[in-house]
């Protein structure tokens, strides 16, 4: 059996390392990586594929640093005239971005399966160019891997079922990476004082200044009352120097983290403020809580349980939503996601299917 991997941003390395690792215990199994360069400086892209062990792309693109539109159209012309080269029983793509997109419109256009890992999810706000990626992807794969019920519940409220499409619930990936790397790793604290961890870089919070006016002056309250540790994107950094922002003291700008280090400073922060979907989860999977600077989330488990906490982009409700941080749940044991076994109950599903 042959699949062929397509990634191309940060979150997408992580589950494919789990993925691929798991891959080393089926040798009948054949993998092709593409890397379609989306993200493409070496903090964002090449340090994963070094310290994760995922295997060498077998194809690197260079389609980073483009509109959405010329990015999706120059990677779907390369994945084309890859899939027609290798011929692979099943294509696989993670999450939400242009790279997941590319593949899946590819790969469907030559009547290849295409199998889409992190099926289902839905924020509903169609402003997000992930919630398209994602609902178009959804739509033109044959194998739908779902992380949770919700998921599930989502694709059959959408009319899933009478879809030629095969839906599966097999928990959340990006637990089979947390479990895999956290064993590796030797944790010490990063910092000898009390912080919170930061991440920003959703397109409708960078790109409205209006909002990301407001999103800057809360984390300069919130500073001070403790420091924010806030790996920044390189979009994010540029938007800022751009409008001529400025951050507090407190709140201390580190370049974007390898993944051992990224984990290593969510293991000892105090508390996550976010806007991204992926961490959402890693930081509940490290029994942290998190505050998501949006309005409604993919994860609507972690709302409802209480362990996150939805503080939308005004000051206001951000820095209220850390004074009553106290408030969130601290138990973390209920299994949303499955038992971090999602890359063996994938490819045992994909064998028995292959044709």
């Amino acid at each position: 059996m042959k699949l062929l991997t397509i990634v191309g941003a940060r979150p997408q390395f992580i589950k494919a390392a789990a993925f691929s690792n798991k891959l080393k215990s089926f040798p009948d199994i054949d993998e092709v990586i593409i890397h379609t360069g989306q993200h493409y400086e070496n903090n964002m892209s090449k340090i994963f594929f070094d310290q994760l062990d995922i295997p060498k792309p077998d194809y690197l693109l260079n389609s980073g640093g483009k509109s959405h539109g010329e990015m999706i159209g120059s990677q779907i012309i390369e994945i084309e005239k890859i899939l027609l080269k290798e011929c692979p029983d099943y294509v696989i793509v993670y999450g939400d971005t242009n790279s997941t997109l590319s593949g899946a419109l590819a790969a469907s256009k030559l009547n290849y399966s295409t199998v889409h890992i992190e099926a289902g999810l839905r924020s509903y706000n169609m402003k997000m160019p992930e919630e398209i990626n994602r609902i178009l992807t959804d739509r033109l794969s044959k194998f739908l891997f779902c992380p949770s019920e919700t998921a599930k519940k989502n694709l059959i409220k959408e009319g899933y079922e009478f879809f030629d499409s095969k839906v599966y619930v097999v928990g959340d990936i990006m637990l089979d990476a947390i479990n895999l790397f956290i064993k590796k790793l030797k944790f010490k604290n990063p910092l000898n004082y009390p912080y919170i961890i930061c991440t920003l870089h959703r397109q409708e919070n960078i790109d409205d200044i209006k909002k990301f006016r407001e999103i800057i002056r809360a984390l300069n309250e919130i500073s001070k009352k403790i420091k924010i540790v806030f790996p920044i994107h390189p979009r994010t950094r540029a938007k800022i120097d751009s409008l001529g922002l400025s951050l507090a003291d407190n709140v201390i700008i580190k370049e974007p983290m390898s993944y051992y280090d990224f984990l290593n400073h969510i293991n000892h922060c105090d508390l996550v403020i976010t806007d991204s979907g992926g961490l959402q989860k890693e930081a509940y999977f490290m029994k942290k809580n998190s505050l998501i600077i949006r309005e409604e989330t993919e994860w609507t488990e972690l709302v409802e349980s209480n362990n996150n906490k939805l503080c939308g982009f005004k000051k206001e409700t951000i820095v209220k939503g850390f004074n009553n941080r106290d408030k969130l749940n601290d138990s973390f044991d209920v299994p949303f996601y499955g038992g971090g076994n999602s890359s063996e109950l994938i490819i045992n599903i994909l064998k028995d299917q292959v044709i």
